[in-house]
């Protein structure tokens, strides 16, 4: 398999774990956001959205981060990203995709771009619109959360595939976890995981950090 990404992106850190949680081998490609490499024509050979991660195994490339994570559960079903029970499945698949498609999204450095380049927020107003979004975000998600180490009970999954990146990122723009203890509770589980170490944005080959 080969994985085309940033190591900042959140998206292309979900799939590192998800490979990562299901011991997969994989060659990582390199794609700088910040010198715009995703829209380059032989990338967009790849994904023609211009975006990050790419999956390509054999003749098969696999786009848009949960789409891929779910593929690989299916693919290479232990140890699960998911729950065996249909309930749990969905709710599981609903804690996911609230930071994936609601929260993640407004900080997408193309949405930022946009918001500096067409109505002029400055660093400032930028980074309190990110932690605006985080906060709503991680509030309704605290109130989600059960007691269990993970939100699927004893193992990570899906949801913490995508928790995580989100933590890294509020982290980066001055947001204190500690103020939603049972988010902080999980990133401390997961933060004694290889899988989720190896995975972070400053052990990837094309680190800045």
């Amino acid at each position: 398999m080969e994985l085309h990404g940033y190591f900042r992106s959140s998206a292309s850190y979900r799939v590192r774990i998800g490979l990562n949680l299901k011991g997969l081998q994989y060659d990582y490609h390199a794609v700088n956001l910040l010198k715009s490499e995703q829209r380059e024509d032989h990338y967009r050979k790849l994904n023609p959205q211009g975006l990050v991660p790419a999956l390509v195994d054999g003749d098969q490339v696999l786009t848009q981060s949960l789409a891929i994570l779910e593929w690989l559960d299916e693919t290479h079903p232990e140890p699960a990203l998911l729950p065996s029970d249909p309930l749990q499945r969905a709710r599981v698949r609903a804690l996911a995709y609230s930071v994936a498609s609601d929260i993640q999204p407004l900080q997408n450095l193309r949405v930022l771009r946009y918001l500096q380049g067409e109505y002029g927020l400055s660093d400032e107003q930028k980074t309190d619109w990110i932690r605006h979004w985080i906060h709503e975000g991680f509030s309704a998600l605290e109130q989600q959360l059960e007691p269990a180490p993970f939100a699927a009970g004893e193992q990570p999954g899906l949801f913490e595939c995508c928790l995580m990146p989100q933590i890294y990122s509020a982290d980066r723009f001055g947001m204190d976890i500690s103020d939603y203890p049972a988010i902080h509770r999980i990133m401390q589980a997961c933060n004694e995981i290889p899988a989720f170490i190896d995975a972070r944005p400053e052990n990837q080959p094309d680190s800045t950090l």
